[in-house]
């Protein structure tokens, strides 16, 4: 027999139960049949409305209107990304940061790239790229303590995801800001030259004020085409210092990929546009320039 409807804020699902944070407690939910029908997965972030149980459980009966939401980490109404990034094994792969960054932009997420592991090695060159670009970028080490604190600030008063390559450092780096989370870390596989998934979900952390930080699965693969960027016309969006050039491009249908008089290009050659930001673009641009309308539905 049900009691009430209460409304609440999605903080984890394991293994199809959900963990709903409302004003009269934590509640384990199951999910209505219908969402499966809608091929509608509840994440992480999601505020949702819920049915009580006689038995203290409940039942997910709506997922309220999402400002965003990613596919992978799988969250929702994220105001901040924080892309994890090791200046050692498992070392910096441009193309992902770039992928993770539009994904971010295109979601309307502010991005914040964090390059930890600094007391092993500097990443001075990415470092610039991406100041350049106009990202909010930072260097942490979670053994001496710089740029923790940097982080820290960036934290409160909104909900923040961290992602990344797996052993990038999330989950160290997080314990470093809130020890009294004790998340497990693993160690980089030498033979495969990245970390092994010490998470395997996601989960809002509430850190006070109102404010939650994610922790999220690593990963080492990236495909775009299934998390939200199939539409070769928005890509450029994604792409923040390339927005003051694109009414300077001599045709409204320039791909800013390889055409004459496009200011974009123009922008690299000068300088003004990092080489290594187009090369993503391009990459990325190549992987989504022949997907059709029908393969873009079925990602959604």
């Amino acid at each position: 027999m049900e009691k009430k409807k209460l409304e609440g804020l999605l903080r984890k699902g394991v293994g199809g139960f959900y963990y709903v944070e409302t004003a009269y407690g934590t509640y384990t939910c199951k999910a209505r049949g219908k969402f499966r029908k809608e091929r509608i997965t509840p994440y992480a972030g999601d505020r949702v409305l819920l049915s009580e149980q006689e038995d203290g459980t409940g039942w997910i009966d709506e997922i309220l209107p999402r400002k965003n939401f990613l596919v992978r980490p799988p969250v929702a109404n994220i105001d901040r990304l924080f892309i994890i990034v090791s200046t050692q094994t498992p070392y910096p792969d441009p193309l992902m940061i770039d992928k993770t960054i539009a994904a971010a932009e295109l979601k309307s997420i502010e991005p914040v790239v964090v390059f930890t592991k600094s007391d092993l090695e500097l990443a001075e060159e990415l470092e610039q790229v991406y100041r350049q670009a106009g990202i909010l970028t930072l260097c942490v080490s979670s053994v001496t303590g710089e740029g923790v604190e940097e982080v820290r600030k960036l934290l409160f008063g909104c909900v923040s995801a961290f992602t990344g390559n797996s052993g990038a450092g999330k989950s160290t780096l997080l314990n470093a800001l809130f020890p009294e989370f004790s998340l497990k870390t693993g160690e980089v596989s030498e033979k495969l030259g990245r970390g092994r998934h010490t998470t395997r979900e996601v989960e809002l952390y509430e850190i006070g004020e109102g404010s939650y930080v994610a922790d999220t699965p690593g990963f080492s693969t990236f495909d775009i085409q299934r998390y939200e960027m199939a539409d070769k016309d928005q890509l450029v969006y994604g792409f923040r210092e390339f927005l003051p050039f694109l009414d300077q491009c001599l045709f409204s249908s320039c791909s800013h990929t390889c055409e004459k008089g496009c200011a974009v290009l123009r922008a690299v050659e000068e300088g003004k546009i990092s080489s290594s930001r187009m090369e993503s673009y391009r990459v990325m641009y190549e992987e989504i320039k022949d997907v059709k309308q029908w393969q873009k539905n079925k990602n959604v």
